[in-house]
């Protein structure tokens, strides 16, 4: 089997470079190759590319900006291989990596896998928190952490391989980004197949985020999640307000402490004391510690209020998701 590794990129050449780099290393004794799309950059990356041209298979490609879902739908039409192994550019990619997903694969074949993310040494302090707030099994991160106790697992596309046969049945990503990779994995199963998590085909995810863009991040993530809702009802979960409802949960333990009730809001500072005390433990470091209760924090307000907002405009009030929100779709 052919493995085509399919990476969309935009103004990220630093990137690239170490991803590439990284596969450079790896343990994976049969051929595959990267294909890679630049998505209308302005900083383009082909003298990185070029830099490992004698070192592996690579297909360059440049395309007029539409996005990560279709440049990476884009990349798979041009791919040769029959499975795709979906990266963001800012991922790093251990040597074992492809021979993990080729055991996993043939002890139990799939058409479409996800697989967790994890952090290097070498990640800032910030870098690391986000990934905790992202990963851990004490926020709404604990499924990419490689948490299994799910009955359907909805690979994301930074770390995510799909079969051509369910790539071309599906036709790929949609439009709407985040929220793309949900999309695809749910109209998967519409069509009869199956997902499943590898968890242990785990890249090293950088986010080369700040604060700011990580709230706007979330907060996306928050708005559509109901529009994917709207869209596919029986795949709705109660699970999926829980951000709001820990946000609004919070402003009324505040407001009752100006009638001396305490309770609530202490149950909230056992819950960030224990993220605290994880954090830390994990990273071996109080200072990350403190960060991942900041980015905790950050996860859950950003998507707690993007889902209030988007579940009033576009459940409540009907409103056409692309009118509502048009932030959170291409053009194609």
């Amino acid at each position: 089997m052919l493995f085509s590794l399919i990476i969309p990129v935009y103004n990220r050449p630093d990137e690239v470079d170490e991803l590439l780099e990284s596969l450079v290393k790896s343990s994976y004794k049969n051929d595959f190759e990267v294909v890679l799309v630049e998505d209308g950059s302005t900083i383009r990356c082909e003298e990185i590319v070029s830099k490992y041209m004698h070192n592996l298979s690579i297909s360059y490609y440049f395309k007029p900006n539409s996005g990560p879902g279709e440049s990476r739908n884009y990349g798979m039409k041009k791919a040769k291989g029959e499975y795709f192994i979906i990266f963001d550019s800012d991922c790093i990619i251990p040597a074992q990596y492809l021979d993990e997903v080729d055991k996993a694969l043939k002890i139990s074949y799939v058409d479409c896998f996800g697989g967790p993310d994890q952090a290097l040494d070498s990640f800032s302090n910030i870098q690391k928190a986000i990934n905790f707030a992202m990963t851990s099994f004490l926020t709404t991160g604990g499924i990419r952490g490689g948490s299994e106790k799910i009955d359907k697992f909805q690979p994301r596309s930074f770390n995510m391989g799909i079969s051509r046969k369910a790539f071309e049945a599906s036709k790929g990503f949609g439009n709407i980004h985040p929220g793309e990779d949900p999309d695809l994995s749910i109209r998967l199963w519409n069509l009869g197949f199956e997902t499943k998590l590898f968890s242990n085909a785990y890249v090293y995810h950088k986010r080369r985020i700040d604060w700011d863009k990580f709230s706007i991040q979330v907060n996306k993530f928050g708005k559509a999640r109901p529009i994917l809702n709207s869209w596919y009802p029986k795949h709705n979960k109660l699970t999926f307000f829980f951000p709001t409802l820990f946000i609004l949960g919070f402003g009324l333990s505040v407001f009752l402490l100006l009638f001396t009730v305490d309770i609530f809001i202490k149950l909230y500072f056992i819950y960030f004391l224990v993220v605290f005390i994880s954090a830390a433990y994990k990273n071996k470091s109080l200072t990350i510690g403190v960060l991942s209760v900041v980015a905790v924090w950050k996860q859950f307000f950003g998507y707690g209020t993007g889902f209030m907002k988007s579940y009033l405009k576009v459940i409540i009030l009907k409103q056409r998701p692309q009118e509502a929100f048009p932030e959170l779709f291409f053009k194609l």
